[in-house]
């Protein structure tokens, strides 16, 4: 529990976001659906973390959020706010895992993964 699995990329501009990084690193973007690129870091036989390019909601409209894997949403999401966390979106269900995010005492954007 705990371990950063990802991350996303928030924009108001994502295409020209994936176009930088693409062009600067080499990672390869995928197509977009829902307003999301899944982005390759690494080859498969190399260290690294994978993530996305988003288009950023109103309430995150840019910056970066860290993707960390927990083991259940809802306990994460009991003791981040008992520790001064707010919670900004609830747990949203996906195909293969569940997300929700949250903001941590200082402000920086979370994102927590629970694996089905």
């Amino acid at each position: 529990m705990g371990k950063v699995v990802g991350f996303e990329l928030n924009s108001q501009d994502p295409k020209k976001a994936t176009s930088f990084y693409s062009m600067v690193f080499g990672w390869e973007i995928s197509e977009p659906q829902w307003d999301y690129q899944t982005v390759t870091t690494n080859k498969d036989t190399e260290a690294g973390v994978n993530g996305g390019i988003a288009k950023g909601p109103h309430d995150f409209p840019h910056g970066i959020r860290l993707q960390i894997e927990v083991d259940s949403i809802e306990h994460s999401i009991a003791k981040a706010t008992e520790n001064g966390a707010m919670v900004v979106r609830e747990k949203m269900e996906f195909e293969e895992f569940y997300l929700a995010y949250i903001v941590d005492p200082v402000g920086l954007g979370l994102g927590l993964i629970e694996r089905k």
